[in-house]
């Protein structure tokens, strides 16, 4: 048995039906600190900066995306390790 639901509403429409919080306020000035923080960032450290005051990352985690972007295109990061991992022990 197969069932389809169809709902022809707009996605405010939806948040309501479904009692979920308007959550506008907040996203708007999330997006006016990141606009504001992008136009005083001058250099290449100051947007690695940004990203660590805006995001749930640590030192760790940002090296981990950043092996995620430069393992891709070539670049010289080393292979991100899982947590704990600190590489090969000597023996």
């Amino acid at each position: 048995m197969k069932v389809s639901v169809d709902f022809d509403c707009t996605p405010e429409e939806l948040r309501r039906l479904m009692g979920l919080p308007d959550m506008s306020p907040v996203h708007q000035a999330y997006i006016e600190r990141m606009a504001k923080a992008v136009g005083d960032a001058t250099g290449g450290e100051a947007v690695g900066e940004m990203l660590r005051s805006f995001g749930p990352m640590s030192d760790a985690g940002m090296k981990l995306w950043r092996g995620l972007f430069e393992r891709p295109t070539g670049g010289s990061a080393p292979a991100p390790t899982a947590p704990g991992e600190g590489g090969a022990t000597p023996r």
